[in-house]
């Protein structure tokens, strides 16, 4: 539009020189070439204005692009932030959740814990009151075995005094003392005691047994029991109208020898018992004269006290 106008001042110009003065026509060309002049300067200018918008044309697209992108990475910021946002509200709730359940199981517990401190509490409680009984037991025990081996000492002088006053039927055979911690237990063979088929202690057997029991006397600890045996041959005809079998046999002759025990030797009856075994518990063979011999005996057998039957 410029250059138009320009154009347009040069024709005017060579017009109206045709009717001026040389002067004049000088005047003019000078000013042409100052247009001239003026006109290069403004189209090196525009020059330079096209250069200049091209490059912040190009500056612009590149602005543009760079916008674009950043417009997309504001989308893409944002759509994470959106899911940041929504992670951290169900983080929040996951926190919310996990706290409430903590709070309950802390709570839980606690009384959980209340409840185990009252049970150890009565744990110890019970534990003392065990160590005081076991305390108590103890004592017990080692008292009984106290009492137990003075009983096992007295009778070992039980059992000392029974062998030297009977040594001579020892001897004999005919009269045997044995002994095992607290039991000791004193066998005579009926011959010293007993005529054959009897339940009578004879005169020489009465002596035997009053000679135990001013041993037997001096133990007040001991039950007393007093066992009848035979052998096992059948009780003859003569005699079984009294004693049907041995058992019956075996039953008076331990009877007998309790009341002497009790009635001679001033013995309380309290400590006694009698037991007819017939000849259940051999100690010998009965296929011998001498095994059956054996057999056919009285035992005193001295064995720890029954409390509870002598109240």
């Amino acid at each position: 539009m410029k250059m138009g106008r320009i154009l347009s001042i040069i024709l005017g110009i060579l017009f109206i020189s045709a009717c001026v003065s040389t002067s004049e026509h000088n005047a003019r060309l000078a000013d042409i070439d100052n247009l001239k002049k003026d006109n290069a300067t403004l189209g090196e200018k525009l020059a330079s204005t096209e250069s200049k918008k091209a490059a912040l044309e190009a500056k612009l697209k590149v602005a543009e692009i760079e916008k674009a992108n950043l417009e997309a990475e504001l989308s893409k910021t944002k759509k994470q932030r959106d899911e940041l946002s929504k992670d951290n509200e169900n983080l929040k709730k996951q926190i919310d959740t996990t706290k409430s359940e903590l709070l309950k199981d802390v709570s839980d517990y606690r009384v959980k814990i209340k409840g185990l401190e009252g049970e150890l509490r009565s744990k110890n409680m019970e534990i003392t009151e065990l160590k005081t009984v076991i305390d108590g037991l103890s004592h017990e025990k080692s008292k009984a075995v106290e009492e137990k081996d003075k009983a096992i000492a007295q009778l070992t002088k039980t059992y000392d005094n029974l062998v030297s006053e009977m040594k001579e039927e020892i001897k004999k055979g005919e009269i045997e003392v044995t002994q095992l911690r607290d039991k000791l237990s004193l066998s005579m063979v009926e011959k010293i005691l007993f005529d054959s088929g009897s339940a009578d202690i004879k005169k020489e057997g009465k002596k035997v047994i009053d000679r135990v029991a001013e041993i037997l006397k001096k133990v007040s600890d001991k039950q007393i029991r007093v066992e009848g045996h035979t052998d096992n041959k059948p009780i003859g005809v003569r005699i079984m109208k009294k004693f049907a079998t041995n058992w019956e046999l075996s039953a008076a002759r331990a009877i007998n020898v309790v009341r002497h025990l009790q009635e001679k030797g001033g013995i309380d009856a309290k400590f006694f018992s009698a037991a007819g075994y017939a000849d259940t518990k051999p100690i010998a063979s009965n296929d011998t004269d001498e095994g059956r011999a054996k057999n056919r005996r009285i035992e005193i057998v001295l064995i720890p006290l029954d409390i509870d039957r002598l109240k």
